[in-house]
């Protein structure tokens, strides 16, 4: 089942190209594909450019949360070098 979060990733400083380019690549894309789909991905950047926001469509709640944690084996080594931290919110459409 499909769940719509929003993330917020808090970037060191002078990190954000590195960080953005490793999450375009093969291997970001592959991580990301396994967590949610990154073709409905909506992203904004902090002007300063000290983080990233992303509401995102997960489709594997587990694989998300190891993502966000940085426990994720393959994007430990970038959250390691690149996220101060990262936060996750559950979103729900509100009807109006």
């Amino acid at each position: 089942m499909e769940k719509e979060m929003l993330v917020l990733a808090e970037l060191k400083e002078g990190k954000f190209e590195k960080f953005m380019g490793w999450m375009q690549s093969d291997e970001g894309m592959s991580v990301r594909k396994s967590a949610a789909y990154p073709e409905k991905t909506v992203g904004a950047v902090i002007p300063d450019k000290s983080g990233v926001m992303f509401k995102v469509f997960v489709h594997n709640e587990e694989k998300m949360k190891e993502l966000i944690s940085g426990t994720h084996p393959v994007g430990k080594a970038i959250y390691d070098e690149c996220v101060i931290k990262m936060t996750a919110w559950d979103l729900t459409k509100v009807e109006m």
